[in-house]
């Protein structure tokens, strides 16, 4: 353990953790998941936005936001790319602080599986000149821990998280990752973000859910993506600290493991026992949602619910 910036790094089995220099006062309460089954993948981005409107209504001034990278977000990103086009929501819009919540590194973000580069496509040119500001983790340095506490420190310099747009992604033994925060990588609660090494599995999930979801990628593109070797990610504090979680599952028909593994994140109870349940939420860190106490998870039929 050795201090870099303004953090505290942690390292197990190859993953690299970032933590403050503070005292958190993070609670190990399990909060249930009440899973709100809407009818089609544009109601569940409806939904998100309206959560979006809900947060600008009872804050004054800037607000901040991680979107949701793959299918989860689109349909969402495409309304906000619509209002965007028009000048009745301009106002809104300015507000806006909008940060990515992993990525894959090192690649350059004009990389057809990029994050960034998705986010682009969908919310269009319009969106980027009206917000306030888009601050993406950099992926193509090489300093990438120097590259996240810079990312790490603008985001708590404005404020932290208002909204933490989040998905549900599979893992193996019904297991399930949050951001990109991987089973037995070793985060901890008080943990804001991470650079894990890439595995296989997370490759193919990353290459197939960007095809499914329409991005225009080359072959070239795809060799740089699978010669990524990390992952970054923010972290279980980070996810627990912002003001609200809204999570997105619309995508089991091209991701069936999802029904298995929401289902186990949905019928499991976190333990009252503190070293007991970080066994849990390192085994299972699509877990790690039960723990916070205003989350929504918009989910479509095709879960089996």
């Amino acid at each position: 353990m050795s201090k870099h910036s303004a953090f505290i790094r942690f390292e197990e089995n190859h993953n690299l953790w970032l933590s403050r220099d503070t005292d958190l006062s993070l609670s190990f309460v399990d909060q249930g998941l009440n899973p709100v089954v809407l009818a089609s993948e544009a109601d569940v981005g409806l939904a998100m936005l309206n959560e979006l409107f809900d947060t600008a209504q009872t804050k004054h001034g800037d607000i901040n936001i991680a979107l949701l990278g793959g299918r989860g977000g689109q349909e969402f990103h495409r309304l906000l790319g619509e209002l965007a086009k028009n000048t009745e929501h301009d106002a809104l819009l300015s507000r806006l602080n909008v940060f990515t919540q992993d990525a894959l590194a090192p690649m350059s973000m004009d990389n057809g599986f990029s994050f960034v580069r998705d986010f682009e496509r969908i919310l269009g040119s319009s969106f980027f000149t009206k917000i306030k500001r888009f601050i993406p983790m950099q992926t193509d340095c090489t300093d990438l821990e120097q590259a996240m506490t810079e990312y790490l420190n603008k985001m708590e310099a404005l404020g932290g998280l208002d909204i933490f747009f989040i998905g549900h992604g599979p893992e193996e033994n019904q297991a399930s990752h949050l951001a990109y925060i991987k089973p037995y990588s070793g985060a901890k609660a008080d943990h804001v973000a991470g650079i894990i090494p890439i595995s296989s599995s997370i490759l193919e999930h990353h290459i197939s859910k960007f095809k499914a979801g329409g991005a225009k990628v080359s072959a070239k593109d795809e060799a740089v993506c699978r010669s990524a070797k990390y992952i970054l990610t923010l972290g279980p504090a980070t996810i627990l600290q912002a003001k609200k979680l809204v999570q997105a599952v619309v995508d089991a028909d091209t991701a069936p493991a999802k029904i298995t593994t929401y289902r186990k994140v949905l019928n499991m109870t976190i333990s009252k026992d503190t070293t007991e349940a970080a066994g849990q939420l390192n085994e299972n860190p699509g877990l790690w949602i039960r723990l916070h106490p205003n989350a929504k998870s918009f989910v479509l039929p095709n879960l089996g619910l």
